[in-house]
Formats: structure tokens, sequence, C-alpha cells
């Protein structure tokens, strides 16, 4: 099986493995719904970081709004009453004023944070050092143990518009939000290796081979940004080795000339009392135990 080592510009995302038979068509889409899934999964985490420390979503037409301003418009949360923690909550009031304040007790959050610890590392970058693959089941099992632990906490369920809520039954709408210019399109997504474009109507073996045995790295990204930046020749890490060696070998030449400087004061030609000795006859004496 080879494997493909993703990356999005130079962020490095996921390992995935495949064969060189598969379709470039089929291989953007399946790259494209891990990428987007592992997305989904960080959107929800962090949502869920807040709904642990500030309760639910306040409905639409109540966000931003003071408590005065609230009771001048007599406005009403009607989910408040309903959908509470499990083991009643903890007033700590939102300072941007999206979620209601009442967050769930210590021993809730703790069932919350932990589910979201799991899950992020199961998405993690760092699966790519550890050189795990990603995989559809991963993305899965990530979303049901964070659906999990939010049905523990909340058994009487989330607000509709609440976007944890909307994100589990597939309706969120990140139109003219940040994240949604992180989001793929199946359709236009683009793979590139080595400098080109994978073409879709081709299979991966037109490009790479077919040895199967092999790692490249290869990278995603939306239609019409042109071709991404090449891969450098030498990763950081060689390139600190180089220098390091560079440097070892600078320092091995200064102390090797600096021998060089010093080493004619023990040749011969440099004695001054050479010259006296030889016009004596006493170069090269052997003095020997039999001398009296």
């Amino acid at each position: 099986m080879v494997k493909l080592h993703i990356k999005k510009g130079e962020e490095s995302h996921f390992l995935y493995e495949t064969n060189v038979g598969v379709s470039v068509e089929d291989l953007i889409i399946q790259l494209v719904r891990l990428y987007n899934g592992r997305l989904k999964v960080d959107r929800l985490c962090q949502e869920i970081e807040l709904l642990s420390s500030h309760g639910i979503l306040l409905p639409p037409n109540m966000q931003g709004l003071t408590d005065e301003q609230i009771i001048d418009l007599k406005l009403k949360d009607e989910y408040a009453d309903t959908c509470i923690p499990c083991g009643g909550h903890t007033d700590n009031p939102d300072p941007v004023g999206r979620r209601n304040g009442r967050a769930p007790n210590e021993k809730m959050k703790e069932v919350l944070h932990r589910t979201i610890s799991e899950a992020r590392a199961a998405i993690s970058k760092n699966q790519v050092a550890a050189k795990v693959c990603m995989t559809e089941e991963i993305i899965s099992d990530s979303l049901d143990k964070l659906r999990g632990a939010i049905m523990i906490v909340y058994p009487m369920n989330l607000p509709p518009y609440d976007p944890i809520r909307l994100e589990f039954e597939g309706q969120e709408d990140l139109t003219g939000s940040q994240a949604s210019l992180a989001v793929l399109e199946e359709s236009t997504a683009q793979l590139w290796w080595a400098g080109k474009e994978l073409t879709r109507s081709k299979k991966l073996q037109d490009f790479i081979g077919r040895n199967e045995k092999t790692t490249i790295i290869a990278k995603l990204q939306k239609k019409g940004q042109g071709a991404p930046a090449r891969e450098p020749v030498f990763s950081e890490d060689a390139k600190k080795e180089m220098m390091s060696y560079a440097y070892r070998r600078q320092e091995e030449l200064k102390k090797l000339e600096a021998d060089e400087e010093d080493s004619y004061l023990n040749a011969q030609w440099a004695d001054p009392h050479e010259l006296k000795r030889s016009f004596q006859g006493l170069r090269d004496i052997k003095w020997g135990s039999g001398l009296k």
C-alpha cells in the first residue's frame, strides 16, 4: 500500500493509505471527506468547550444583548429550563453574550473535557509523526464519542439552533463564517504532487509508478489557487544537521590552522643552537651507557 502524507500549503494534516491503482477522482473525494471530517471534529470540540464553560446557546434574537435589554424587549429563552445539564448547573456568564451562563457541574465538565481530549488526539497532526493513517472510522468514532458525551451531560438534548446539535445532525450552516474558508469541495478540490496536478481522469500509478511501498507528500487545495509551493529538497531536521556538521568542520579547520602556526617551533631548522652544534660536530651524537 502506498502512503500519502497530505498537506495543505505548508501545514501537515494526516497520512492516508491506498493503492496505486486507485483513480485520482476517487482518491480526491476520499481525502476531502477525511479533511473536512477532521475540521468538523475540531469545530465540535471548540463549541463543546464553550458549552462546558457557559452553558447552552441563547436564541438568536437574544445573543449579544444585556440582561436589561432582554427584560426591556420581554424576550425569554424557552429552552433554558428544559435543556439543563445533568446534576445541575453553576453560574458562569458568557462575556460575549452567546450562551446562557448555566454551565455543567465539575463532574459533567470532566466528562466533556476528557472526550474532547480523546477526539483531538485521534485527529491530531501528531499522528503523522506516529505514522498512524487517517480513516473514516477514526472520524466516525470521534464524532460518536462526542455525541455520547453530550447525551450524558444533556439528556434532554440541546436547543435545535445550537451549533453542536446542528453539526451532529449534519445541518450546520457555515456560510459567512471563518470556518467556511477552510472547507473543501469534493468536486473542485485539487491534489498536487511533485509540482504537478494529478488529473482526475487518470489513476495514481500514472503519476507515481507501480511501486506500492512508497510514501509521497501530496498537497490538497481549492481549485484556482495555482500550483502550491514545492517541498524543500532538505527537511528542517536535515538542514539543522548539515549546519551543525559545517560548524563542527569549521572549528576543526581553525584548530588545525592554529596548530600549524606553532608546529614549526619543534622543527630542527628552527632551533637557534642548531648551527653552532653543527660546526662543533655535536649533531646526531648518540649518548650511550658506555661513555665514561
